[in-house]
C-alpha cells in the first residue's frame, strides 16, 4: 500500500537533485533480526552501488538475504548499521517520493477488481484524476502486451499474464527504479523464458534501473548488466560480475561461449561463497 507523501515537494526536490548516475548507494550495511530464539544475522557488511539504467540481479542460495536486501532498499526493513541512499535520499524519503515500483513474487492482484482497476489502484491512492488514471493504465498495459485485457479479472488470465499485470501496476506510478523479487520463480520454464525476453524489451523501452532477485543462473546472466553473487547467511556480497553481452539478446544467446563463461563464473562464485557457512 502506497503512503500519502508528507512534505512531498521537499522529497521530490531531493530526489531530482541526486547524483545523475548513482541510483542506489549502500555502504557497510548490516541487518540483524531479534527473535525469541536469539539474534538472526541476515546481512553483513554490504557495499554496493547501482547506476542509472543498470539491470542488476541479486543471486544466492535460499536464506542468503536477497529479498531482505531488496526490502531494505524499499524501506520495508530497517538496517541495523550502515547507510543506504536511493536517488541521494533515505529509502523512506524515496518511498514517499514514489521513486520506485515493487513487483512481488506473487502477482498480488485483487480478484474482485478487473485488470485495469488493479493497475489503477495505486493511482487512485495517489488521487490522480480519472482521465490521468485511464491514460496511465492503457499505456502501461500496452507496454506489457496486455492491451485488450483491461476488463478481464485476474482469475481469467494465466499466471504469466497476471505477473505482467503486476509489472504494469508497478510502472503506473512512473518510477525510475523497479524492484523485482523473483517475479517469475513460480512459472514454468517456457513461460519464464518468454517473460524474460519481454522484460528485456520493456527495460530497453523504458530505461528503468532494475534490481532483480533470482535463484536462476541462466535468468540472471540473460537479463543483467551486472550480477551480485551473495553468500549464505549472513548475506554478504561475494562477487560482482559484469555481464557484457550484447544489449540485444535472444534465447539463442544462452548457447554462446560468452554467456556460458559468465554463467560458469556465477556458479563458481555460488560454490565458493558457501565457504562462509559455519
Amino acid at each position: 500500500m502506497l503512503e500519502t507523501p508528507t512534505g512531498g515537494d521537499e522529497a521530490l526536490t531531493a530526489v531530482t537533485g541526486a547524483a545523475d548516475n548513482q541510483v542506489i548507494a549502500i555502504d557497510n550495511l548490516s541487518l540483524t533480526f531479534q527473535t525469541a530464539d536469539g539474534p538472526v544475522h541476515a546481512l553483513s557488511d554490504i557495499d554496493l552501488t547501482i547506476g542509472k539504467g543498470e539491470f542488476v540481479s541479486l543471486i544466492g542460495p535460499s536464506g542468503c538475504g536477497k529479498t531482505t536486501l531488496l526490502r531494505v532498499i524499499a524501506d520495508l526493513e530497517q538496517p541495523t548499521t550502515g547507510t543506504l541512499l536511493v536517488d541521494g535520499v533515505s529509502p523512506h524519503r524515496a518511498r514517499l517520493a514514489r521513486a520506485y515500483g515493487y513487483v512481488f513474487q506473487a502477482p498480488a492482484l485483487y480478484p474482485w477488481r478487473t485488470i485495469a482497476r488493479n493497475v489503477a489502484l495505486p493511482l487512485e491512492i495517489m488521487g490522480l484524476s480519472r482521465a490521468e488514471r485511464t491514460e496511465r493504465v492503457a499505456r502501461n498495459l500496452d507496454l506489457v502486451n496486455l492491451a485488450g485485457f483491461e476488463r478481464k479479472f485476474p482469475w481469467q488470465l494465466s499466471g504469466g499474464m497476471q505477473q505482467r499485470a503486476s509489472i504494469a501496476r508497478a510502472l503506473a506510478v512512473e518510477p525510475d527504479l523497479l524492484l523485482m523479487d523473483e517475479p517469475f520463480g513460480a512459472l514454468d520454464e517456457i513461460v519464464r523464458d518468454h517473460l524474460n525476453e519481454q522484460l528485456l524489451q520493456l527495460w530497453a523501452k523504458t530505461n528503468k534501473t532494475v534490481v532483480f532477485v533470482t535463484h536462476s543462473i541462466p535468468e540472471a546472466v540473460f537479463l543483467s548488466t551486472r550480477i551480485v553473487v551473495m553468500s549464505p547467511r549472513p548475506g554478504r556480497v561475494y562477487d560482482v560480475i559484469d555481464c557484457d553481452l550484447p544489449a540485444t539478446r535472444t534465447l539463442d544467446t544462452r548457447e554462446t561461449p560468452e554467456f556460458l563463461a559468465i554463467a560458469h563464473r556465477v556458479r563458481e562464485g555460488l560454490r565458493a561463497g558457501h565457504s562462509y557457512d559455519d
